[in-house]
């Protein structure tokens, strides 16, 4: 059987809301979608996040959450009293203390076991562990949709600090799709109720939107690369950088995977960030590759450029350079982010942010506009630049027998299916779609 997540499932339509404050080089783009949760089920609108591990959503308990959006968006509270199928996970339950669990663990006066999360921009959030039924919609051979639901553990969230009190960009909670045993992927394909694999495309224009499934999107131009294994996020082995063809003097150790160093995949991320000794050569040999044609300047610490013509036209492409030969292409919107008009010309600057040591992350900024299969089954990750508002073919496992609040019975004999997903443009009234923009005058 397939199961995919339709838009408020499995088959995930996601949003994309962008704040751009064009004089600032200020970006901000975050992408989510609605989940069922609960008896009766209710919708919530969570983020779509690689970075972290679990599902949660704003607790009815919590007093200092957001109580309204500025996204146009109406936010819910998960209510335990008001779900039938709710109930409390005790410090004795092994989702307490899972091998890659990143979030910290504890157990109350009432033996109910909590979390404490805090993400990579110092925001965070704490609470407890329900067990409750996610809905779906469960695709029975080639067209047959049936509601299924799902047992699983997610967070319910009494306290949140940093951006995630801001009402500006208030939603319900974040969806984390990370390698530990809590995410939901995790959860699922450990009861065969759905393959380990999962797959995200993300519009990176204007009008955002595109699609996230738990299957295996079948593109092929997609290249793979292993994952670096032990760890708790997905960490890929950057080898090298190439600008225009040519390979960047960088020392290969800086890439290497420790405690504190290595190359992260992270729909959480808005944009890119790189470790000095890479970001440094690599904004050195775009600059000397497009000076003759634009005119370099710092805005705000940033390297930025003034453009007169497509930049498409100026700007050299970029390749990532991974183990086993996997190369990701970067054109230079991939790259760059537009910031403003001075005197007829587009200011572009460099997307890509330093760091001094620490982690290289490839956040939305890189990973729009491509197809990305996380194939935690072998362990690798692939990729292949894509129109994110084409039709896509999806590989998964199916079964003939049916899921029933959430047990499964596996046949002997499993199938390849491809199935075909309708274009983007077929089923935009399922698409809540936003587009802010923010000025901010020097």
């Amino acid at each position: 059987m397939a199961v995919f997540l339709l838009v408020n499932e499995f088959l995930v339509l996601l949003t994309l809301i962008l704040f751009l404050n064009p004089l600032c080089v200020h970006l901000f783009r975050l992408y989510f979608t609605k989940v069922k949760l609960g008896s009766p089920p209710r919708e919530f609108n969570v983020q779509i996040d690689t970075g972290s591990d679990i599902l949660w959503v704003t607790c009815s308990s919590c007093t200092d959450c957001p109580q309204s959006s500025g996204l146009g968006i109406q936010l819910s509270l998960f209510d335990t009293t008001s779900s039938s199928s709710a109930r409390m996970v005790p410090c004795s339950d092994p989702m307490c203390s899972s091998e890659y669990q990143t979030t910290a663990t504890q157990c109350s006066q009432s033996n109910q076991c909590s979390y404490s999360f805090q993400y990579g921009d110092g925001s965070g959030t704490s609470g407890y562990y329900v067990a409750d039924m996610l809905s779906f919609d469960a695709v029975m051979g080639q067209s047959s949709i049936a509601n299924s639901s799902a047992l699983i553990v997610f967070g319910c969230s009494t306290y949140q600090s940093g951006d995630l009190t801001k009402t500006d960009k208030a939603v319900d909670g974040i969806f984390g799709f990370g390698r530990g045993d809590l995410s939901v992927i995790s959860q699922l394909s450990s009861r065969g109720i759905t393959p380990r694999v999962f797959s995200h495309c993300l519009k990176g224009d204007g009008s955002g939107g595109g699609i996230m499934v738990l299957g295996a999107i079948m593109e092929p131009s997609i290249v793979y690369s292993p994952l670096v294994p032990s760890q708790p996020h997905y960490n890929l082995m950057l080898q090298s950088i190439a600008v225009n063809g040519q390979l960047l003097q960088i020392d290969p150790s800086v890439f290497a995977t420790s405690s504190n160093r290595g190359t992260i995949v992270d729909s959480g991320t808005t944009l890119a960030y790189l470790v000095q000794e890479a970001y440094d050569p690599f904004v050195i040999a775009i600059t000397a590759t497009v000076s003759p044609s634009v005119t370099p300047t710092i805005s705000k610490g940033n390297q930025c450029y003034l453009v007169a013509a497509s930049v498409s036209q100026i700007f050299p492409p970029v390749s990532l350079n991974f183990a086993s030969g996997a190369s990701m292409m970067l054109k230079p919107e991939d790259y760059l982010i537009r910031s403003g008009f001075y005197d007829g010309a587009t200011m572009w600057c460099i997307g890509f942010q330093k760091i001094q040591g620490g982690i290289s992350i490839l956040g939305d900024l890189v990973l729009k506009d491509k197809i990305f299969v996380y194939d935690l089954a072998h362990q690798r990750i692939g990729w292949a630049n894509y129109d994110c508002s084409l039709s896509v073919n999806v590989s998964i496992t199916s079964s003939k027998d049916f899921i029933n609040e959430g047990q499964l019975s596996l046949s002997s004999s499993t199938k390849e299916m491809l199935f075909k997903l309708i274009p983007l443009s077929f089923i935009t009234f399922l698409i809540q779609l936003l587009e802010l923009v923010e000025f901010q005058f020097l």
